[in-house]
């Protein structure tokens, strides 16, 4: 099993869009809420409303919820 702690370093530097954040979280509106607690870190373009986001994939990850 691969450790927890490799997974961060590997993953923090990278990132997933919006709907394949998602679709690994367990649905668009949980994605919205996570990034609204601020659980998962994500990035926009400020001052274009329809912007692509990038969320952090360690925190996306960390947050996966089986189906």
């Amino acid at each position: 099993m691969i450790n927890e702690d490799v997974l961060k370093i590997v993953l923090n530097n990278k990132s997933f869009g919006k709907y394949e954040a998602a679709s690994i979280v367990g649905g668009l509106k949980r994605l919205k809420e996570l990034c609204e607690s601020g659980r998962i870190r994500y990035k926009t373009k400020e001052g274009v409303p329809h912007s692509r986001w990038a969320c952090n994939a360690w925190d996306v990850i960390k947050w996966a919820k089986l189906k």
